[in-house]
């Protein structure tokens, strides 16, 4: 269990750093859009905000039910996704839109536009995506030489387990497309899916020193073609 939490935190600090820091003290209505399960929806509702989940996985809204009692802590469940979150959750409802490995599987254009109309003005969007210069390695370490090659210029997705990836570029050109204003950019999981587990798992305190090397290069673009995803606040005009 320690090692799967340790693990674990590798692979979220930066997000949740990012993410509670933008979202500041004072409650927030949040929607997580694809929220299965609830791992940050309910963390997200221990800090003091009022969430909302979207999925389309009844099984999964009942996990979320069980982790929410299970914590103490109020979670709303909504089945639903992309084509009808604006009737799910009302328009302008929103201070804040959580979209975490979504764009990957759906039309990203679309998904954008609907998460802007829930938004109130000024809202926020955090968006977390996969990265493409990260996967096209990860399959050539695996040895799948041609899925590597097909994914160096292609943005659609390679099958429907797999999804999207995007640079860096191409998330700033969708958001602007969308009426988003780009607020900041984070590599997430630089070196956390590179390092052996073994490391991490058995080596005394190897956790927490790759996370503080994660935070500090997370803002740093020449490490961005090496995160498996990033991480984008943007905001609603």
């Amino acid at each position: 269990m320690a090692s799967r939490e340790q693990r674990g935190s590798v692979r979220t600090a930066v997000v949740w750093d990012t993410l509670t820091a933008a979202l500041g003290e004072g409650p927030r209505d949040v929607v997580d859009l694809g929220g299965g399960t609830g791992g940050l929806a309910v963390r997200l509702a221990g800090a003091g905000h009022r969430v909302r989940v979207v999925d389309p996985s009844p099984d999964a809204l009942a996990s979320l039910r069980r982790r929410a009692e299970e914590a103490r802590q109020q979670v709303v469940g909504l089945q639903g996704d992309v084509t009808d979150l604006v009737e799910v959750v009302g328009a302008g409802s929103a201070d804040v839109v959580v979209c975490h490995g979504v764009l990957e599987v759906v039309d990203p254009g679309q998904a954008l536009a609907r998460v802007r109309e829930v938004l109130r003005p000024g809202g926020l969007l955090s968006l977390v995506v996969g990265q493409r210069h990260a996967a096209v390695l990860a399959r050539a370490m695996a040895g799948h030489f041609v899925q590597a090659r097909d994914l160096l210029d292609d943005a659609e997705p390679l099958d429907a387990r797999t999804g999207r990836r995007f640079t860096a570029e191409e998330v700033a050109r969708l958001l602007v497309a969308a009426g988003f204003e780009p607020q900041a950019t984070y590599g997430v999981r630089v070196f956390g899916d590179l390092v052996p587990a073994a490391l991490v798992d058995l080596e005394p305190g190897a956790a927490g020193s790759l996370v503080e090397l994660e935070r500090a290069v997370a803002q740093r673009p020449e490490y961005f073609p090496l995160a498996t995803q990033l991480h984008v606040l943007a905001t609603r005009p």
